[in-house]
């Protein structure tokens, strides 16, 4: 199968899991009104986000079915957007730069979000920090939609946590696919600290060497696609 049949592949199973995340506590609004005697009808929604780096596109789910989709900006090569599961944990109403809306993830290595933006002709790049610009209009939409708690799966690629492939990894950067390399080597033994998907984590780098000499590989910072190999990691190409 090839990388993009894979990856439309790896969509679909994203959106279910989406759809069977999602908690009805934190996801379910109701209240619509209702065509009768001016009365609330129960309707209950179940809110979901995936985000597509590769599209530059925010798909808002209903109960695992498309709603509304969005252009999106994201992260930069330097500067990349998280990928993963996350949730909303915050909203506000802000300006200067954010145009008015800021939906904060709860991303453990930074603080990222969904929010407008005061530089429209960005969207649909990649040309930001790592948060996901909207056109301003199109977030105040979203943010009145969404409640707190609302699922958001962040995806790239059809290398799971590694995108579109394996990047040598060194200090001082951050990631998915960092935060899955720390918890491979705490399986393996070899790390005891915090996985938070930081290449600064305390123990993080005397972990990696420990690792490469066990494997009879060259000490260095740098975690390479053989050491993510020897990890048990594969990408087929």
């Amino acid at each position: 199968m090839s990388c993009r049949s894979q990856r439309s592949v790896n969509l679909m199973l994203v959106i279910l899991l989406i759809a069977a995340v999602a908690i009805p506590a934190f996801g379910r609004t109701s209240g619509l009104p209702g065509a009768s005697g001016g009365k609330s009808a129960a309707v209950s929604h179940s809110y979901s986000i995936l985000i597509d780096l590769d599209e530059n596109r925010l798909f808002l789910l209903d109960d695992g079915k498309l709603f509304k989709s969005y252009t999106c900006a994201t992260g930069t090569k330097e500067s990349p957007s998280p990928q993963g599961l996350y949730r909303i944990i915050k909203k506000s109403l802000w300006g200067e730069g954010f145009g008015g809306c800021w939906l904060g993830l709860d991303c453990p290595w930074g603080d990222y979000g969904i929010h407008g933006t005061t530089s429209p002709e960005t969207v649909g790049s990649r040309a930001s920090h790592g948060c996901f610009r909207l056109y301003s209009a199109d977030c105040a939409e979203l943010y009145s939609i969404v409640p707190l708690g609302t699922p958001v799966f962040i995806t790239a690629g059809c290398y799971g946590a590694f995108g579109n492939g394996f990047r040598t990894i060194r200090p001082g950067m951050y990631g998915l696919d960092i935060q899955v390399i720390q918890k491979r080597l705490s399986e393996l033994g070899f790390y005891h600290g915090d996985c938070n998907g930081r290449y600064d984590a305390a123990g993080f780098r005397a972990a990696v060497h420990h690792f490469q000499k066990a494997e009879g590989l060259a000490v260095s910072d740098k975690i390479t696609r053989r050491a993510a190999e020897k990890m048990g990691f594969v990408m087929m190409d």
